[in-house]
């Protein structure tokens, strides 16, 4: 069974926030793929569903964003599950902007909380991650000096269309990756010349 985690914080005080578009995103693939309602298991929901004869659960951990690792301990134990082709971990991305998006194999939790926690359940940083940006624009720049205030204030109007307006894309990149693995998703959906943060 392949795993989409999104990451985010539970509760109506942060839906709207930066921190949570990965479950703007999973929400909408449940949606659109017509999955079953969304269940309790253990410490997160999740909703099951087959995608062009793929299985498939999505994971929203009901812990909070530091802790979102803890609904990956169920999969790790399963002999026939790997995180490196089995998972794909939806997350927000201040450096990338609003707007963009990247679709990763590995790499570090660059300062995220949530990425650093999904990392130490798993002992590894191989597993595929599909990065929203969330970045200011340059007329915001300097809006929010901490970064925790700034991922957790909502979208500008502008913003939070340009967000929305992504979504196709970003079920187009999930829907490969699923049915593909993530390389080609990188090679079609990573089209975009500027430079990819590490994080």
């Amino acid at each position: 069974m392949k795993v989409i985690l999104g990451l985010g914080n539970p509760g109506r005080e942060y839906a709207a926030t930066r921190h949570n578009v990965g479950w703007w995103l999973i929400d909408h693939l449940a949606d659109v793929w017509h999955f079953d309602r969304w269940k309790k298991d253990g410490d997160s929901l999740v909703a099951n569903g087959t995608v062009n004869g793929t299985k498939a659960r999505l994971v929203k951990p009901q812990t909070f964003m530091n802790l979102s690792g803890q609904a990956l301990k169920n999969y790790v134990r399963r002999p026939f599950w790997s995180a490196p082709k089995d998972l794909l971990v939806v997350v927000d991305e201040v450096q990338l902007p609003v707007g963009r998006y990247r679709i990763r194999a590995r790499g570090s939790a660059g300062g995220h909380n949530g990425l650093k926690s999904v990392e130490q359940a798993l002992g590894t940083q191989d597993y595929a991650r599909l990065r929203i940006g969330v970045g200011p624009s340059e007329e915001r720049k300097g809006i929010y000096k901490d970064l925790a205030d700034f991922v957790l204030a909502p979208f500008a109007r502008d913003e939070r269309d340009d967000v929305l307006a992504l979504l196709p894309q970003l079920t187009a990149t999930t829907e490969t990756w699923l049915s593909e693995g993530v390389e080609k998703a990188m090679n079609l959906h990573n089209r975009t010349p500027e430079s990819d943060p590490e994080s």
